[in-house]
């Protein structure tokens, strides 16, 4: 009988490497189904191969389980065969993981955990340690557990420190690091964690390092992810160049593979021939050592060889993961076209508040086109609807979503900033779209899409409208810094509106936050809520101390944000209350600093105010050629400008955009789809702490914030 399981395998075999999945599961399956009894052993592994081949190339979940869980089964009267314990155990959480099924995951990972402890102190066992403590982690964050889920990491930590392998090593400290960043209950802890991984990076030998891509790209985007949190935007610029550099090598790397894969695919079909000469066969098996060789070489992830069973088949096709550790854990982050686009995410996150615009709209047309290439593989569509998803595919999808997502936000933030009214309206509409069709796993998305038509609407003039959705946004948002940041941005716009009721609201919005604001990590809310401060005391004519407030707003942009169109318009603030204060030196100098700024960021309604300002200044010191010139240029801008707001406003999207009415979503109430969607410890904002669009406030058109500077001189609204 094991003759023929051994034919029957290898049959198998070739149908797999002809890519026909299944003929090859039916050749496995005869095995199973057979009338005469095999081997437990030889059921068992031939059920565990037809397990991995369902989970890599179906979306046949249920089936997979059932021969898993026989197979579980049949190991039970089995004293030994440890491998294929765990084995079992390892692919049974993963169908659980892609179930949603929580309880699950963590009595099949106890029962692996409990084996291994009773299993010695060798290297493969250490190994299996590793893995169920990463899994472990894995399901008790995703389930809340954070507190849990650390002590899992720091026991796998100690697992591959017990035989001393740096790089499982360094994957638990990243692991551990990205918990840290999500639950950030406590800034010290993770700045500890960020020196951990920085000290264990450094115990990878150099010729191991060169192989571990995955490993560098999850903590290099970590590394960033916290930089970012912190305010440190020269230190995360730096990160960012990091990681541009480790994919493009990964990139070099994965064509190399692809390319030798390829030229041993046709020396294997020469070699099939039956008519071959004595030489040309040698020769042709010497090349087919060498392109081995370097191919083994090249696809090594940790510098070492696989110590997989063959009777398993590695689930992965070379190149097409971004391995994090070795086999028996097989990991990886995220998907690789996850990664890439979440690079050019941070590029574009950093390079927008610069005014970079041209890089970063090559950067986001370069993310848009991978999540929609992978979107596409998926099945996923424009007129997809989440109802109609595979179930398998939910976690996958939901990533590149949310990714989409994190994109046209940026997208949308550079239109607004230069004006680009009807191309902002373009990406919002998708947004609704997407986040209509998918409502369980872009719940969280939600807030942001409010958020942005409230940034619209704002930059449109419609000041009530905005109001209404930053007030709405920050019902829905999951953070304490997205609620606080939107209370800001509904305080400057009822700022606008400028009547005496408008002006109390906005105060009752900024009391609270003014008080909390030193709690927040960063510098993001205070210099928000000090921005808003300072136009509500210029309201209330208290303009000495709202002087004070914006220079000190200012300091803390300029020195921590590096955010130009922020610091142009408190420059331009700060002008026009040196001119109110008649200080015309000072109000000259830092009105043409704002002007030279907004004209880097192409904001024309920036532009237009500070124009305005200086017009009133070059009537004030009686400068008329400057006066006639400014005039006429600002003449120009608000043409320009009325002519962008006139397309906009006669858009067929521009109502629906702006008016008072929330976005209404068909909720699955799907507990499954929840968990599903939840995946891996990664949440709406993928762990991006400075969320993507609120580090500015909104382009306020001109004349409602000049008026309050230059009432007294009579100057009449736009």
């Amino acid at each position: 009988m094991e003759a023929i399981a051994e034919g029957l395998w290898g049959l198998a075999d070739i149908h797999e490497e002809k890519g026909e999945i299944s003929k090859t599961i039916k050749c496995l399956e005869a095995i199973c189904k057979s009338q005469v009894s095999f081997l437990p052993i030889i059921e068992i592994k031939t059920r565990l191969r037809i397990a991995t081949l369902l989970l890599k190339h179906t979306h046949n979940i249920n089936h997979a389980k059932s021969h898993l869980e026989r197979s579980q089964l049949l190991l039970k009267s089995i004293p030994s065969c440890f491998d294929l314990k765990c084995r079992t155990f390892s692919l049974l959480r993963h169908c659980y993981h892609l179930i949603g099924d929580i309880s699950k995951q963590k009595q099949i990972v106890d029962k692996g955990l409990m084996l291994v402890d009773c299993s010695g102190e060798e290297v493969s066992v250490k190994l299996w340690g590793c893995n169920f403590y990463s899994q472990l982690a894995n399901t008790l964050v995703v389930d809340g557990d954070f507190g849990n889920g650390i002590q899992a990491l720091e026991r796998g930590f100690i697992c591959a420190a017990e035989i001393y392998y740096p790089e499982l090593q360094m994957f638990f400290a990243t692991s551990l690091l990205q918990v840290l960043l999500m639950q950030w209950a406590d800034t010290n802890l993770v700045e500890s964690a960020v020196q951990q991984c920085n000290q264990v990076w450094e115990l990878i030998p150099a010729d191991k390092k060169e192989h571990c891509d995955g490993l560098f790209l999850y903590t290099e985007l970590l590394h960033t992810f916290y930089r970012l949190r912190i305010c440190d935007y020269k230190t995360a610029s730096q990160h960012v160049d990091r990681l541009d550099a480790a994919m493009k090598r990964n990139l070099q790397r994965t064509q190399l593979i692809q390319e030798l894969t390829t030229q041993l695919n046709m020396i294997n079909q020469r070699l099939s021939r039956s008519d071959l000469q004595y030489r040309e066969s040698l020769a042709l098996h010497q090349k087919q050592n060498q392109l081995q060789e370097q191919l083994r070489h090249a696809t090594s992830p940790t510098g070492t060889e696989s110590q997989e069973p063959s009777y398993s088949t590695n689930p992965r096709q070379l190149g097409d993961k971004l391995e994090l550790a070795p086999f028996p854990m097989d990991g990886e982050w995220l998907p690789k076209g996850a990664v890439y686009a979440l690079v050019d995410l941070m590029a574009v996150i950093l390079g927008r508040p610069k005014g970079q615009f041209k890089e970063c709209g090559r950067r986001i047309q370069s993310g848009l086109s991978v999540i929609q290439g992978e979107l596409t593989k998926l099945g996923i569509t424009d007129g997809t609807r989440e109802k109609e998803m595979q179930h398998s595919s939910i976690w996958t999808a939901g990533v590149y979503l949310i990714l989409l997502m994190q994109f046209l936000e940026n997208k949308i933030a550079v239109d607004l900033t230069r004006s680009e009214y009807v191309e902002a309206q373009g990406a919002l509409i998708q947004m609704k779209n997407w986040v209509a069709h998918f409502p369980t796993i872009l719940q969280g998305c939600e807030s942001v899409f409010q958020m942005l038509r409230g940034q619209y609407a704002h930059s449109l003039g419609c000041f009530h409208e905005a109001a209404f959705h930053f007030i709405e946004a920050s019902k829905l948002a999951e953070s304490k810094s997205m609620r606080v940041m939107c209370h800001i941005y509904a305080a400057v716009s009822y700022i606008c509106i400028g009547d005496a009721e408008s002006s109390s609201q906005a105060l009752d919005l900024i009391g609270p936050v003014y008080s909390i604001v030193d709690s927040f990590v960063g510098a993001r809310e205070k210099t928000g809520v000090l921005f808003a401060y300072g136009l509500l005391l210029m309201k209330q004519h208290n303009l000495q101390e709202a002087r004070v407030r914006l220079a000190t707003g200012l300091r803390i942009a300029h020195q921590h944000l590096g955010n130009i169109q922020l610091v142009s318009q408190y420059l331009t603030i700060l002008g026009s209350l040196a001119l109110t204060l008649h200080d015309s030196g000072q109000a000259r100098e830092i009105l043409k600093s704002s002007l030279t700024l907004a004209k880097t960021l192409y904001d024309i309604p920036t532009q237009i105010w500070v124009l305005s300002v200086l017009t009133a200044l070059y009537q004030e010191v009686g400068e008329r050629g400057n006066e006639m010139e400014n005039t006429e240029y600002e003449r120009k801008k608000t043409e320009d400008l009325k002519r962008r707001l006139a397309d906009a406003r006669s858009s067929i999207y521009h109502i629906e955009l702006i008016e008072k009415v929330k976005l209404e979503v068909e909720q699955l109430h799907d507990v499954d789809m929840k968990r599903a969607s939840a995946g891996p410890p990664i949440r709406t904002d993928l762990d991006i702490p400075e969320s993507v669009g609120f580090m500015t406030p909104s382009p306020v058109p001109s004349s409602r914030l000049v008026d309050i500077d230059v009432v007294r001189r009579g100057k009449k609204k736009m």
